[in-house]
This record gives C-alpha cells, sequence and structure tokens, in this order.
C-alpha cells in the first residue's frame, strides 16, 4: 500500500483509516451491513434489488461469464444464483509475474430471501452486457388495487 503523497508526519486520523482498510481486507467489513439483505463488501456478484408494483427485480452484476453455465433457481423463497468465472490469466505462464489480482475469479454462489408475495412459478431471467436481470411478479393478491367507495343512502 503506497502512503499518499498528501499526508504529514504523524497523521493519526490517516493511520487509523489505513490500519481499518488493512482490517477490513483480512477480515471483512467491519460492524454490521446495511441492509438485511446487505453482505459483505467483495462478495460476487454484486447485486442491486428493488421492487415495483408489479415485481421484484435483481440485477447481479456478473460481467465474464457464460450465460449457459449460470444456475438461477428458486426453493422456499429464496433466490441462488450459482456459477463460475473463468480466470482471464493463465496459470502457468513462464514469463508472467502477476502484482495484482482484482478480478474475482472461480466458483461462486449468492442466495437472496424474497418477499412472501412474489410468485416464484413466474420466474424470467435474462443475460445482456454482463448483468444478470431475474424478474420474479407479484401475485395478483398482493398488487395494489383501487376500491371504490359506495354511496350509501
Amino acid at each position: 500500500m503506497y502512503s499518499s503523497s498528501m499526508r504529514f508526519p504523524g497523521d493519526l486520523f490517516a493511520d487509523f483509516g489505513d490500519l481499518q482498510r488493512q482490517f477490513e481486507q483480512l477480515f471483512g467489513a467491519l460492524g454490521s451491513p446495511s441492509s438485511i439483505r446487505a453482505v459483505r463488501r467483495g462478495a460476487f456478484p454484486a447485486i442491486n434489488m428493488g421492487t415495483t408494483d408489479e415485481a421484484v427485480e435483481i440485477y447481479a452484476l456478473a460481467s465474464g461469464i457464460n450465460p449457459a453455465e449460470l444456475d438461477v433457481s428458486v426453493d422456499k423463497g429464496l433466490l441462488t444464483i450459482a456459477g463460475e468465472r473463468k480466470s482471464d490469466v493463465p496459470d502457468e505462464h513462464d514469463k508472467l509475474s502477476v502484482y495484482a489480482r482484482e478480478r474475482f475469479s472461480g466458483s461462486f454462489k449468492r442466495v437472496v430471501s424474497l418477499p412472501e408475495d412474489v410468485d416464484a412459478a413466474q420466474v424470467k431471467a435474462t443475460y445482456r452486457h454482463g448483468v444478470l436481470r431475474v424478474v420474479i411478479p407479484k401475485r395478483e393478491s398482493s398488487k395494489p388495487r383501487r376500491i371504490e367507495v359506495q354511496n350509501v343512502n
């Protein structure tokens, strides 16, 4: 890790920041996740999840994956995304020295808890430009609807 050229000797707060980053690298993020569905920083694939009146949508940022090799399943209220991303760097190359390897490679599996109001029988998944999009429609009974008020005389 390189020190900043803007730091002054004895900058205690910067030293604590460096120490915290090193602990996070070794042991994962300190403290609790930002939400009940959040996971540690660096989990693969990174997931964005949201809801509309019609469906729950999950976007998994999974570049460099063959979509035919992705395993997407729903069982008992859990969405599972599993697969493997191959390494771009050859394992054995006598003239190559790797100094940093920041891109994840290897097997992965993400499990996401789904809300109870989804219709798991109607799941659709598409993969485009490195993004897996999973759309799970909500049950008709859980969608918002307008109720007409009748005038009773």
